[in-house]
């Protein structure tokens, strides 16, 4: 998953529209504001601005589509307050009280609620095609000959999951580290190690699947996805990953009321994250290019 880290970055909040990615809206109701008893409900999110697939401030990513549609089933219009996804994100949003959900979580995660997952997805190794590599596990010892991209996450330079799982492998001359969040002044700035893959830059890639799947099919170049082997590298370096709902703790009802959305419209919300090439554990990972 993603990892929440960095610096504080300016905010901004916006007017009433129908979608975004973190949080939803609470007052009067559980979860959701009402000023006035003639009043729509609120759904107050926090989004990061430019962080596709998940979210964007024109509302593109699967997150901003989720949220349309659980405020539709609320029957609710949605306010934004905009902050890029780094260090200090909660403490900022969710527990300053400018919004009430984040749309993507981590289903253990103790700084939230969580709602039951509403997708489970993995790590993948992403190669070109065209090379005709058959890469299955993080023991294959052709690692040890390829140029291999990693995210590597904050200005403390802490590492993902495949960098620790490469450097305990002693894995470390060939690896080429990418910024999960690169140039922030540009877009989709995840993208760039899917880039490098499609250029041939590196040889393969492990990139969380969410973000793999959603620019690979962006390439020029068909490209292949193949999910992370060990799911769980011991003793505990997990590749698979639940994702759910966060709300404030105490706010079970919300929860409760959000969860009933999701068992509703299941089929829906799989749809929409197929729809983002989405890697969903237990389904059959395909080969994915751009259009």
């Amino acid at each position: 998953m993603p990892v929440i880290s960095g610096l504080r970055s300016r905010r901004v909040l916006t007017g009433a529209s129908t979608g975004l990615l973190l949080l939803l809206g609470g007052g009067l109701l559980a979860g959701a504001r009402q000023d006035a008893p003639t009043q729509r409900r609120v759904l107050r999110v926090c989004s990061d601005p430019n962080n596709l697939p998940y979210s964007n401030s024109r509302e593109e990513g699967f997150e901003n589509k989720l949220a349309e549609l659980i405020a539709r089933e609320l029957n609710a219009e949605v306010q934004y307050t905009w902050w890029p996804l780094r260090r200090g994100f909660v403490r900022n949003t969710l527990r300053a009280g400018e919004c009430d959900v984040l749309m993507g979580v981590p289903s253990s995660w103790e700084l939230v609620l969580a709602t039951k997952p509403y997708y489970r997805s993995t790590y993948v190794f992403v190669t070109r095609k065209d090379r005709g590599l058959t890469i299955r596990s993080l023991d294959d010892p052709v690692l040890r000959e390829l140029k291999i991209g990693v995210h590597v996450i904050g200005d403390d330079y802490a590492n993902s999951p495949p960098a620790h799982a490469l450097a305990k492998r002693k894995i470390v001359g060939n690896l080429v580290g990418y910024s999960v969040y690169g140039d922030y002044a540009e877009e989709n700035p995840p993208a760039a190690i899917i880039d490098a893959v499609a250029a041939g830059e590196v040889d393969v890639a492990i990139v969380w699947g969410p973000i793999a799947g959603f620019f690979a099919k962006r390439q020029a170049v068909p490209l292949e996805l193949v999910p992370v082997s060990p799911a769980i590298d011991l003793p505990f370096l997990p590749f698979v990953y639940d994702v759910s709902i966060g709300v404030r703790r105490g706010e079970d009802a919300f929860k409760e009321e959000l969860e009933a959305i999701l068992d509703r419209k299941r089929q829906e919300i799989e749809a929409l994250l197929e729809s983002y090439g989405v890697p969903i554990v237990g389904r059959r990972t395909r080969q994915v290019s751009s259009r």
